[in-house]
């Protein structure tokens, strides 16, 4: 069992806590929120853990063996060196990072001291998106040629104007530091590294000052052509579609890992044959954690390699750069 504090007891960090209660590889013994309201003193009750003020008193803690960072983005790079520093092993929200500079500092960090380095990335644990990789892997779609994405949701419409998730420092691009990111990770894993991306942005109705759409095409290393399209002000709609030479796959997910629901699988093929697979929900943001615990204690290994780690932020890094110079941007991994 894995003793850890979870940072930030927001939204998500509340979620977090919540998932892990019934975990048998992490067990949440500390919470750390700087300004806690009652709901939070409430959560921390409920939930059993102690509740710290100070992110310090954590990584004293000689029972805290590894911390959960459910911070603002542009909080991660010193809270993770300085849980590196502390000897903690660390789970770090997506993005790890707004600039591939940092993202390599923090992962090179992790390495030098045998520090497993987790990713708020759950999806690659849905089962349609597993089975997705495998298909890619073993060239059952032949040589892929385009994949299209949108993963958006309401659940920013009744933030405020001053929240951390609609700053432009702590979230460019509308939404994609809460949705897009997912996507890319995901196809960064299934067909490698990103090399350039176009992206356009805009507000049309929140009160946000980041945003609520955003528009992406890009290509990758071998020339597969991609687009992903973030809205954050429409009802949960999560797609995914693979088109290669000999088959393409299509995936709709019905609902947000808050409200889980079935995710519908087609898979198209040259001879005209049309199948259609329902996968059932599971809870993939445990899994995740619990196969970090896994790695940390030497069972299996994690699924994410630093140079996936890094590659994603530099796709977040380039696609920002882009919404401001109007034009294409190489992506530096």
């Amino acid at each position: 069992m894995l003793n850890v504090a979870v940072v930030g007891l927001g939204w998500w960090g509340a979620h977090v806590a919540g998932s892990l209660k019934t975990s048998r590889k992490i067990n949440v013994i500390r919470g750390v929120e700087v300004k806690p309201t009652a709901a939070i003193r409430r959560l921390a009750k409920e939930k059993g853990f102690k509740l710290l003020t100070d992110y310090q008193d954590a990584l004293d803690d000689p029972e805290v063996e590894g911390v959960i960072l459910t911070t603002p983005h542009s909080t991660h790079e010193e809270l993770v060196l300085r849980a590196v520093k502390a000897g903690k092993q660390i789970f770090c929200e997506k993005p790890l990072s707004l600039t591939s500079a940092s993202a390599k500092r923090m992962v090179r960090a992790c390495e030098k001291k045998g520090i497993v380095l987790g990713l708020g990335h759950e999806r690659r644990y849905e089962t349609a998106m597993e089975k997705l990789a495998q298909m890619a892997a073993k060239k059952e779609l032949g040589t892929v040629l385009a994949v299209e994405g949108n993963f958006s949701h309401d659940k920013f419409t009744p933030m405020k104007k001053d929240n951390w998730r609609g700053n432009p420092k702590d979230a460019p691009a509308a939404g994609w530091t809460g949705m897009g990111v997912h996507l890319s990770d995901l196809l960064i894993s299934m067909f490698g590294p990103i090399q350039k991306i176009s992206a356009i942005s805009d507000r049309r109705v929140l009160n946000l000052p980041s945003g609520d759409v955003a528009s992406t095409q890009f290509t990758f290393k071998d020339g597969t052509m991609g687009t992903i399209n973030v809205v954050s002000a429409t009802p949960f709609y999560g797609r995914l579609t693979v088109f290669g030479d000999k088959a393409w796959v299509d995936i709709h997910e019905m609902a947000h890992p808050e409200n889980p629901g079935d995710t519908h699988m087609y898979i198209g093929t040259k001879d005209g044959k049309r199948v259609k697979k329902v996968f059932k929900p599971r809870d993939t943001v445990r899994m995740n954690f619990e196969a970090w615990a896994d790695a940390v204690s030497g069972k299996k290994p994690y699924r994410f390699t630093n140079e996936e780690r890094i590659a994603n932020v530099a796709v977040l890094e380039a696609l920002s750069l882009s919404t401001k110079s109007g034009k294409p941007e190489r992506v530096r991994n």
